[in-house]
């Protein structure tokens, strides 16, 4: 049977990324996403609901992440799903579902400011409202993530 594992995710960066870079000297940066969905229960009601997901992105997309996400950018992104699996320092194993990136589509100005208008030239913050690829992870890639303790809440 056939397979496709595509993401597109549209939500907000949950904390300020943090560039590395491996060993071969590819950067790379984890971010965290929170997605909103709202909708209706069965009793009619609107309900908000926030789903928090863990992105990792590698080569010019971290770098580009780095300079201008902040806490709270909005962002679009499509890339795939990855499964994680590690043992923990007690024994147990340990898993964790996360999006590797592929592309990603900044939204928004830097600082905070909207867009419109044309002018001749163009800011940094604008020149970022692009598409960007991002670029192969090494096979190598597959160290467990970090741990964080499960009641600290990004934001």
């Amino acid at each position: 049977m056939a397979s496709y594992n595509r993401v597109i995710l549209l939500g907000n960066v949950t904390r300020d990324p943090e560039l590395r870079y491996i060993p071969s000297g590819m950067a790379v940066t984890e971010i965290g996403l929170a997605v909103n969905d709202r909708r209706k229960n069965s009793a009619g009601e609107w309900i908000e609901e926030t789903t928090f997901v863990d992105v990792t992105m590698w080569g010019r997309t971290a770098e580009v992440a780095c300079e201008y996400l902040t806490k709270g950018a909005p962002l679009f992104l499509e890339g795939r799903l990855k499964l994680d699996t590690w043992e923990s320092n007690d024994g147990q194993k340990r898993s964790k579902l996360r999006v590797v990136c592929d592309r990603m589509q900044l939204l928004g100005g830097r600082g905070g400011g909207g867009g419109g208008g044309g002018g001749g030239s163009r800011s940094p913050a604008r020149q970022a409202q692009g598409s960007y690829r991002q670029d192969e992870p090494p096979e190598s890639y597959g160290s467990p993530p970090s741990e964080t303790p499960d009641n600290d809440i990004p934001f």
